[in-house]
């Protein structure tokens, strides 16, 4: 899992801080949102040559541990 986490960078000056793929300008964010528009990962390593499928995996698991233990209280 440390693997997988290590690609995932926070730069404060890089894409205001957000969570990166290993220092390049696409965000974890762009990768999960593509993933649950419905693009699949082959798609997403075609449209992002620099991207790996570990990125795309550490994405999913770095949203994991963000969501882990958190409450969510009907209202």
């Amino acid at each position: 899992m440390s693997e997988l986490m290590a690609r995932i960078t926070l730069d404060a000056g890089k894409m205001h801080g957000k969570p990166c793929i290993r220092g390049l300008r696409i965000r974890v964010q762009d990768v999960l949102e593509m993933l649950g528009s419905g693009m699949t990962a082959e798609e997403i390593l075609d449209e992002f040559p620099d991207l790996e499928v570990d990125d795309i995996r550490a994405s999913l698991v770095y949203a994991a541990n963000q969501v882990a233990g958190t409450a969510i209280i009907a209202a």
